[in-house]
């Protein structure tokens, strides 16, 4: 690659000789032309064009100078002290964490959405859902929004107005579950 100043003059050296070749062809057709502001202008344009040509390309050459590639670290390396010595750890026959014993069953879950209590709020109509969480609200059970919609809130509502009135076990299926929520509409 050649330096900067170098570039510059070799720059400058072809506008000087595309300068000069543009009067060489402009001037022995001056005489003949009577020189008029229309050849005047066309030269003034050739002209132009060369030095608007020459300053592009010097751009680009200084361009191409500024944007040379920066190599940086992309990570600090991190020194820590060398005077720690590794302490003994007794072997451990405990299973790792998240790891089950094979003759531990995993817990099982049920879903309040897929209970006997769900099954039976949501075959409801709106207006009676509604109806069953107002209920609930007024006897202090429910403290939610009243939506019509069977969540948590309304589980553990329901759950409790069961359990108050004796009927802990009247959740358990569906049949039972319209026992205790016509209960609340009636």
């Amino acid at each position: 690659m050649l330096p900067a100043f170098t570039t510059k003059a070799i720059s400058f050296k072809h506008a000087v000789v595309a300068a000069v070749t543009a009067l060489s062809i402009a001037l022995p057709a001056a005489p003949a032309l009577a020189w008029g502001q229309r050849e005047q202008d066309t030269l003034k344009g050739a002209v132009g064009a060369l030095v608007i040509e020459n300053v592009i390309r010097n751009s680009r050459h200084t361009q191409q100078q500024y944007q040379q590639p920066r190599y940086e670290p992309q990570y600090q390396p991190q020194y820590r002290p060398q005077y720690q010595q590794p302490r003994y750890v007794e072997p451990s026959y405990e299973p790792r964490h998240g790891h089950r014993r094979h003759y531990e069953q995993p817990r099982q879950t049920v879903s309040i959405y897929s209970t006997a209590a769900a099954r039976a709020f949501n075959s409801y109509s709106s207006s009676e859902r509604r109806l069953i969480q107002r209920r609930l609200a007024a006897y202090g059970y429910y403290r939610g929004g009243v939506d019509g919609s069977f969540g948590p809130g309304t589980y553990s509502a329901i759950s409790a107005y069961a359990n108050a009135n004796g009927q802990r076990r009247a959740l358990a299926s569906t049949n039972t579950a319209f026992a205790v929520y016509d209960g609340l509409i009636y």
